[in-house]
């Protein structure tokens, strides 16, 4: 099998046929699988069936208006927890179990592939995190958006902490919170909630929040149950907790909303550990909270998976391979798009 970064990543046999596409918006593969629900991984036209979560099937739905026939698991296709936003799926291909009509692989070459797709290790609030102890695989293909060791997290129990203080320090006025509609903005409201009790402060959310919201509590049977409401009106505000998209903080309505409510503003992301992400939301405070792991919980999925071969993807996916390579022996090498992979340079 050869990986290969092309429209997503494509899992070929050797005469160049894609067995597994993952996270394409060409559904091009026999097998096409959705790692989760943002934007960016999901098909634009979508396959027959697609690999994925019920809850990442449904979560698309609500986002795209289409729906689509899926499959939690497929010969060869394993799906396993990837802690990254609800419905987020890692996926296990092993060539021994998949299609016995192909021609069977060289014995030396990677037989279990793990695609982490996005992944965090971490428990969040709602969300327990992907567990590298419990996955078997040769060859891994990871997500490496955090890869240098700049990018190191507080622990989570203490970085929700500091998102609740600075709420209750700033329940006098209202506060402008920004994430991800998926993802970010559950996990906001979830701490807000913590932050407010019963004291009665309104959270309120944007339209498309709001709509994520009440597909993931429809996927969930009612497990999962989100406090924002969709708000109406931005005037007149005293203490309430807004949530928008973080596309939005720089929007100029936005902006004079915040001007105008005598609001403040706080931006959410890894990318919070440069200073710039502070100026380029124009926030007044920044938090690195984030569903990827940092570099060292990245470190710490290679070395806990131990696979013959990585390829990462993403980010800083040059320098994380550099560091596989020379701090700790792995044969690895980042996925550029349509570049060839390890096995033809070695």
């Amino acid at each position: 099998m050869t990986v290969r970064h092309r429209d997503g990543i494509h899992f070929e046999s050797e005469d160049g046929e894609p067995r597994v596409v993952a996270d394409a918006r060409s559904a091009v593969g026999r097998v096409n699988v959705v790692s989760h629900a943002h934007a960016d991984h999901t098909f634009r036209t979508t396959p027959e069936t697609v690999v994925c979560s019920a809850e990442t099937a449904a979560i698309a739905e609500a986002r795209t208006g289409s729906g689509f026939a899926f499959v939690e698991d497929a010969p060869g296709i394993e799906l396993v927890p990837a802690g990254h936003v609800v419905g987020s799926r890692a996926a296990i291909i092993d060539l021994e179990a998949g299609d016995e009509g192909n021609a069977r692989e060289a014995a030396d070459a990677p037989q279990r592939y793990c695609y982490t797709g996005d992944f965090s290790t971490r428990d969040r609030c709602y969300l327990e995190g992907f567990d590298p102890q419990a996955v078997d695989a040769d060859a891994l293909v990871m997500e490496t958006t955090y890869g240098v060791p700049k990018y190191r997290f507080p622990p989570q129990e203490r970085l929700e902490a500091e998102i609740v203080d600075w709420l209750r320090d700033n329940d006098d006025r209202p506060c402008f919170l920004f994430g991800y509609s998926l993802g970010r903005s559950q996990k906001l409201q979830w701490i807000a909630r913590e932050a407010t009790g019963d004291d009665g402060r309104e959270i309120l959310v944007s339209e498309s929040i709001h709509d994520v919201n009440r597909a993931i509590e429809t996927a969930t049977d009612g497990d999962l149950e989100f406090p924002g409401e969709r708000y109406d009106s931005l005037r007149g505000l005293t203490d309430e907790i807004v949530i928008l998209p973080s596309n939005q903080a720089r929007v100029d309505w936005v902006e004079a909303t915040v001007d105008r409510e005598a609001g403040v503003k706080a931006g959410f992301s890894g990318w919070a550990v440069d200073d710039s992400f502070l100026y380029r939301g124009n926030y007044d405070v920044t938090f690195p909270l984030t569903d990827h792991c940092d570099f060292d919980e990245l470190v710490a999925t290679v070395r806990a998976i131990d696979p013959e071969v990585v390829y990462t993807n993403h980010g800083f996916d040059e320098a994380f391979a550099d560091h596989l390579a020379t701090e700790h022996g792995y044969r690895s090498r980042p996925l550029k798009r349509d570049q060839t992979t390890l096995e033809e340079f070695c």
